[in-house]
């Protein structure tokens, strides 16, 4: 009694703390790529849950079966060499377990990478989200404007959102919507999604970009398409323009709240598609410029090997390592 006290005692703390805990996102999509993915978590859970209980009942069976009696004091079991049976059952069983987890993972990566099903022949939505330390913008290059730290979407239309970053690399991410990918500064990566029905949804970043990467939360709002098309007239009739001057100082400012222009940016500075690292294919120069404004973070102290090298340009190669090390201690010290 005195040992399931404090056991009742902490079960009843863990329930009432966990009651407080809102339902997962993940788990409550919003349209046909999240509700993809949350099956297969669901899947997934389910499976490891069914070998529990198989492990479970089995180790309850061998306690209960072969636990030491009266009856039984001092018998010893014969000894066995094995079951070669058993040894191959208990070997696959794991191998079949994990095939079937990698099939299931597999069909769903390459689902989710694909348009939705059954809108295929619609034209997407492109919308080019952007980041920048701490914020997110958001490109319409089809009605030319931007918004910044929200994002509305119409129901029923695919939407392809073109991810890049301003600095470091972060992770776009509206959990009742889609997975997450990665945007980074030399490239576009893209995702497709649909909402298929309305309401407000909270995107984020999912990676760590440094101290104010807890604050890049922004609001994906989906919205009726005639709704849509009000809201897109609003903001072109009501809206300041982006300047690129403006947009400057946008990049420069580490945390803003909700913005909307009658304008974009992508006209003073295109995003780098096509770009890669060692070359500027597509002449971004524009990016590039913008990007420096917001660098990958740097170190802020200096070791003993950075303030003076103890490498000779001059010097000719060695032809062994012996001769390597003496070049070393005679250029080193």
């Amino acid at each position: 009694m005195n040992k399931r006290g404090p056991l009742f005692a902490m079960f009843v703390i863990f329930t009432l703390l966990l009651s407080g805990c809102s339902s997962l996102t993940v788990l409550n999509p919003k349209g046909p790529a999240a509700r993809t993915l949350s099956d297969t978590i669901i899947f997934s859970i389910l499976m490891m849950i069914g070998i529990l209980v198989v492990v479970y009942v089995l180790y309850i069976f061998m306690l209960t079966k072969y636990r030491a009696r009266k009856s039984n004091e001092g018998y010893e079991p014969p000894h066995e060499e094995g079951n070669k049976w058993l040894e191959i059952l208990w070997t696959a069983i794991p191998i079949v377990i994990v095939a079937i987890l990698s099939v299931v993972t597999v069909k769903t990566t390459v689902a989710v990478e694909k348009v939705p099903e059954g809108y295929e022949n619609q034209k997407p939505l492109v919308i080019y989200a952007s980041s920048s330390n701490w914020k997110w913008h958001f490109s319409y290059p089809e009605e030319g404007i931007e918004t910044v730290n929200y994002v509305n979407i119409p129901t029923n239309r695919p939407i392809e959102f073109r991810l890049y970053s301003f600095g470091p690399i972060t992770s776009f991410w509206i959990p009742q919507l889609h997975g997450q990918k990665y945007a980074m500064s030399d490239m576009v990566t893209k995702l497709n999604m649909v909402a298929d029905e309305p309401g407000s949804m909270l995107g984020r970043n999912a990676n760590f970009s440094g101290e104010g990467f807890a604050h890049m939360e922004f609001e994906a709002l989906a919205m009726s398409p005639a709704d849509y098309e009000e809201w897109v007239k609003d903001v072109k009739d009501t809206a300041p323009e982006l300047t690129q001057d403006e947009f400057n100082k946008l990049l420069k400012t580490e945390h803003v709240g909700r913005m909307t222009f009658s304008t974009n940016h992508l006209e003073f500075s295109p995003p780098p598609e096509g770009h890669h690292h060692g070359g500027d294919s597509n002449g971004n120069e524009e990016h590039q410029g913008h990007k420096e404004l917001h660098p990958d973070p740097a170190t802020t102290e200096e070791t003993e090997f950075d303030s003076e090298s103890n490498v000779n340009p001059d010097a000719p190669l060695p032809t062994s390592p012996a001769e390597e090390s003496s070049t070393h201690q005679h250029d080193g010290h």
